[in-house]
C-alpha cells in the first residue's frame, strides 16, 4: 500500500469555474496491470478548513486494464460547542469523462449515507452506476456540507482491481402507464427515499409499502443520482404507476425532478448566486418532468429553498408529518396565490408528500390525490400541473370542493367559475374519513368560514355563499383539534383552490 498526503484544500489546487465554490487537488497515481498483480490500493489524507468549497475533487489516474474502483473513506467528527455545526462530508464520484457542470461524468453519489462504494461493468453500490472502468482522470468528490471549527481531517482509500471487465446489463424500466380507472382522483407519493441514497428500504420494499398505503403512483426521487431508475420495474404493476425522477440536492434549497425521462440525471452543484438552476430546470422540462421545490422552508442545513419559485411547475408545501415548517409553507404559498390574482398571472399549484427514508417514515403521509384521465406518467403529470389536486393524510382521507354559479355554471379543485364579479356562487365542501375535523374556507381575504366538527362517522359537506367580488378564490382545508389555541391544529387535508370570476 502507497500512503499520499493531501494538507489544506489551498496546496496544488486548481479553481473551478462555472459551478458552486470547488477546488481540485493532486492527483492519485497507479502502477498499470503489467507492474503489478491483481489490485492496487493507495491511501490519501487531507484537512479542510473552515469555509472549504462546497466541492473538493480527488483526481484518480486509472490506468488500463481496471476491472472496478473501489473507494473507502472515513473522517474526524470532534466535539463543537452547543449551536456549532460539527462535521459532515459527503462523497460521490466521476469518471474519466470529467467533472464538468452537466455531469456528463458522473458515476455515483452517496453523499454521506456510506463509507465506501464500488463501480464496475456489472454492477455498482447503490447510488453509482455500472459502466465500464476505463482508462483516464476519474474525480473522486467531496462535498463538505459543515466544517468543525477545528477542521475536517479526512483519510480515503482507493483500490483497482484488475481483470476482464465484465457486460454492463441493459437498463429495464417501469412503464408510463398503469391500468387506471379512467378519469378518477388517483393518490400518489412523489418524495420518497430508497437506499439509493440516504433511505433504508429498496424500491420493492417501498413498492409494498406504497400499495399498503392505498396509493396509485409513487415517484422514485433520492438525492442527486438517477441509478434507482434501473431497480424499479420490478417494483411496478398494473396496480402501481412508478414515475421516475430525482431530489436535485442543492446547497441552497431541494427541488424534486417529477417523472423524467428513465435514465435522467441532473446536477446539484450550484447555489442560488451561481444563477444555474434556470438551466437545470429547463432540463428538467426537456427530460418529460415536473420542477417542484420541496419542502421549502424546513430548517436543516441547505434545506431552505432560496431559487424563487419563477421555475416551479408546483410547490411541495406539506411534507412528511405536519409541522410548524409547513404551517409556514402554507401560509407562504397563499400569499403567492393573493399575488398572482392581484397581478393576473399563472399560479403555482401545491402538493404534498412523505419524503420516507426509513422506518418509521409512513410512505403516504402525507399523499397527492390528482384528478387524471388515467393512471400514466403524463395524465398524473398534466392533472398537478393544472391544479387538479388535493393533499390528504391517509388514503381514508378524501376531500371535494365545487363551486356553482346561478345559472349551473361549475367547476372544481384547480379550475375557475367564470361568472361576473357580482354574482351569487355557491362554495360546497364534502369530506369523508375526517372524524372530529373541522373545515375551514380560506380565501384571498383569509379565513372566511369554519364548520363545527365533523361528527364520529368522519362525513360532513359545507356550504358557504358569496361572490367573486368578495372572494377571488375559495380552498378548503381540514383540521384536527388545536392542541395550542389560538394557532389552528394540523392538517388532515387541503385543497388547490377554485378560483372565481371571469378573470
Amino acid at each position: 500500500m502507497c500512503e499520499e498526503h493531501q494538507a489544506g484544500v489551498g496546496r496544488r489546487a486548481v479553481f473551478l469555474t462555472g459551478a458552486a465554490a470547488a477546488v481540485t487537488l493532486g492527483s492519485v497515481s497507479f502502477a498499470s496491470a503489467a507492474e503489478g498483480g491483481r489490485t492496487r490500493t493507495r491511501t490519501v489524507r487531507g484537512t479542510l478548513e473552515p469555509g472549504a468549497p462546497d466541492f473538493v475533487y480527488v483526481p484518480v489516474e486509472v490506468p488500463h486494464g481496471v476491472r472496478e474502483i473501489r473507494v473507502a473513506y472515513t473522517y474526524d467528527r470532534p466535539q463543537v460547542p452547543a449551536g456549532t455545526a460539527g462535521n459532515a462530508l459527503d462523497i460521490g464520484i466521476f469518471d474519466e469523462r470529467g467533472t464538468g457542470l452537466g455531469g456528463e461524468g458522473f458515476r455515483g453519489w452517496s453523499g454521506g449515507a456510506r463509507t465506501e462504494f464500488f463501480v464496475r461493468a456489472d454492477e455498482a453500490t447503490p447510488g453509482y452506476v455500472p459502466g465500464p472502468v476505463r482508462a483516464g482522470t476519474w474525480h473522486i468528490a467531496l462535498g463538505p456540507y459543515t466544517v468543525a471549527p477545528q477542521g475536517l481531517s479526512y483519510e480515503i482509500t482507493v483500490t483497482l482491481t484488475f481483470g476482464e471487465p465484465g457486460r454492463t446489463p441493459r437498463p429495464v424500466h417501469p412503464p408510463e402507464r398503469a391500468k387506471g380507472r379512467g378519469r378518477a382522483w388517483y393518490r400518489g407519493d412523489c418524495h420518497l427515499h430508497s437506499w439509493h441514497s440516504d433511505g433504508r428500504r429498496t424500491p420493492g420494499e417501498i413498492a409494498a409499502l406504497a400499495r399498503a398505503a392505498g396509493l396509485d403512483f409513487v415517484n422514485s426521487s433520492d438525492h442527486n443520482t438517477h441509478s434507482a431508475h434501473a431497480h424499479w420495474a420490478e417494483a411496478a404493476g398494473d396496480d402501481l404507476l412508478v414515475l421516475l425522477g430525482e431530489e436535485v440536492t442543492t446547497r441552497n434549497g431541494h427541488v424534486v425532478a417529477l417523472g423524467t425521462d428513465p435514465g435522467t440525471f441532473v446536477d446539484w452543484r450550484y447555489r442560488a448566486r451561481d444563477n444555474r438552476f434556470g438551466r437545470f430546470a429547463r432540463q428538467i422540462r426537456r427530460a418529460g418532468g415536473l420542477v417542484v421545490p420541496a419542502h421549502p422552508h424546513a430548517t436543516c442545513i441547505g434545506c431552505t429553498w432560496k431559487f424563487g419559485f419563477g421555475e416551479a411547475d408546483a410547490v411541495e408545501v406539506w411534507n412528511g408529518p405536519w409541522t410548524p415548517d409547513d404551517e409556514v409553507a402554507l401560509a407562504d404559498w397563499d400569499g403567492m396565490l393573493v399575488a398572482s390574482v392581484r397581478d393576473g398571472r399563472d399560479w403555482i399549484p401545491a402538493m404534498g408528500s412523505s419524503d420516507a427514508h426509513r422506518d418509521p417514515d409512513t410512505v403516504g403521509l402525507p399523499q397527492t390525490v390528482v384528478l387524471a384521465d388515467d393512471l400514466s406518467r403524463r395524465a398524473i403529470q398534466d392533472g398537478i400541473r393544472a391544479g387538479r389536486c388535493y393533499v390528504a393524510e391517509s388514503a381514508a382521507v378524501s376531500l371535494a370542493l365545487t363551486a356553482s354559479g346561478p345559472r349551473g355554471e361549475h367547476a372544481g379543485i384547480g379550475e375557475r367559475l367564470r361568472v361576473a364579479d357580482d354574482s351569487p356562487v355557491v362554495v360546497r365542501a364534502e369530506v369523508t374519513g375526517a372524524p372530529g375535523r373541522t373545515v375551514r374556507l380560506v380565501t384571498d381575504q383569509g379565513v372566511l368560514h369554519t364548520s363545527a366538527p365533523l361528527p364520529e362517522s368522519g362525513e360532513g359537506a359545507v356550504e358557504w355563499r358569496t361572490t367573486p367580488a368578495y372572494a377571488a378564490y375559495v380552498r378548503a382545508e381540514v383540521r384536527h383539534e388545536a392542541t395550542v389555541p389560538p394557532l389552528p391544529g394540523s392538517l388532515a387535508a387541503f385543497t388547490n383552490p377554485v378560483f372565481l370570476g371571469r378573470r
